[in-house]
C-alpha cells in the first residue's frame, strides 16, 4: 500500500541543518496497524507527516497505492490527501464554533458529494463512534474522549484508505484512552490501515507491528522485545 525507499528529511534553521529522518525504507500493507514508538524528538511526527504528504522528503522515493508521490503535482497530492488519508491529532483540532455534526461533515463540503449522502455518512459515523446523542453539541461541551471520537469520525468521513494518528490519546485520561484505542482497534479489524505515533508502549500493544523511531532511524522488533527491554507489563491497558 505504502512504501518509503531511502526517504530522508532535513530541517534548516539559520543555516543549522537538523536531520529529522535518516534514509528510511518502510513497507506498509493494506490492513496494517503500526505503532511508531519513541521519545519526543525522535522523528515520529516527522515520519507521519511525510507519510501523510504534509512534509516533502529531501531524498528518496515514496510510493502510495502504486503512485510515485514526488512526481505528482501539488493539486494531485492535495487530492490524494483529502481523499485517501485521514488525520487524527493529539489536540483534536475540532472547530469550536461548529457543532459535532458540522465538524464531521466539514471535509465532505469540499467534495461533490450530494447533501443526502453526506448526511447519511455522518449519521452512520456518529452512531459508529457512539456520539449520536451529541451531534448538536459544541466541542467544548464534550469530554476529551468524546472530542477525540468526533475527530476520528471526521477523519473517516471521506472513507480514506489509511488513518494517521499522532499521539491520539495524549490528552486523555485512562478510561477515555481505552475507549479511543478500542475504537481504533475495531476500525482496523474492519479493514482500515492505521499508522499511530506514540511514546506509550502499553498503547502499542493494540497494534500488529511496532517500529521504534530514534534519532530519525527506524527499527522493527517484536512487542515482547520492547516490553522486556523497558520493563513494561503486557496487556495492562483495559479494553473498555
Amino acid at each position: 500500500m505504502l512504501e518509503l525507499i531511502g526517504v530522508s528529511k532535513n530541517f534548516t534553521d539559520s543555516s543549522v541543518i537538523t536531520q529529522a529522518l535518516q534514509p528510511i525504507n518502510l513497507q506498509v500493507q493494506d490492513g496494517d496497524f503500526i505503532s511508531f514508538i519513541g521519545p519526543s524528538g525522535s522523528g515520529k511526527t516527522t515520519l507521519l507527516n511525510v507519510l501523510g504528504l504534509l512534509e516533502t522528503p529531501c531524498s528518496g522515493d515514496y510510493i502510495f497505492a502504486g503512485k510515485r508521490v514526488l512526481a505528482l503535482s501539488d493539486k494531485e497530492k492535495s487530492r490524494l490527501r483529502n481523499r485517501d488519508i485521514g488525520y487524527v491529532f493529539q489536540g483534536f483540532h475540532l472547530l469550536p464554533d461548529f457543532n459535532i455534526y458540522d465538524n464531521i461533515e466539514m471535509p465532505l463540503r469540499y467534495s461533490r458529494e450530494h447533501a443526502v449522502m453526506r448526511r447519511k455518512r455522518v449519521v452512520t459515523l456518529l452512531e459508529q463512534v457512539g456520539l449520536s446523542d451529541f451531534a448538536k453539541y459544541k466541542p467544548s461541551q464534550l469530554s476529551g474522549g468524546q472530542q477525540q471520537k468526533a475527530a476520528i469520525a471526521r477523519a473517516l468521513v471521506t472513507e480514506p484508505s489509511v488513518i494517521l494518528a499522532d499521539e491520539p490519546t495524549g490528552n486523555l485520561d485512562l478510561h477515555s484512552t481505552a475507549e479511543v484505542m478500542a475504537l481504533l482497534s475495531t476500525l482496523n479489524q474492519q479493514g482500515t490501515t492505521i499508522l499511530m505515533a506514540t511514546h506509550n508502549l502499553e498503547l502499542a500493544q493494540r497494534s500488529k507491528r511496532v517500529i521504534e523511531v530514534r534519532d530519525g532511524v527506524i527499527k522493527e522488533r517484536s512487542l515482547t522485545h520492547y516490553a522486556r527491554r523497558w520493563g513494561i507489563a503486557m496487556n495492562r491497558l483495559p479494553t473498555q
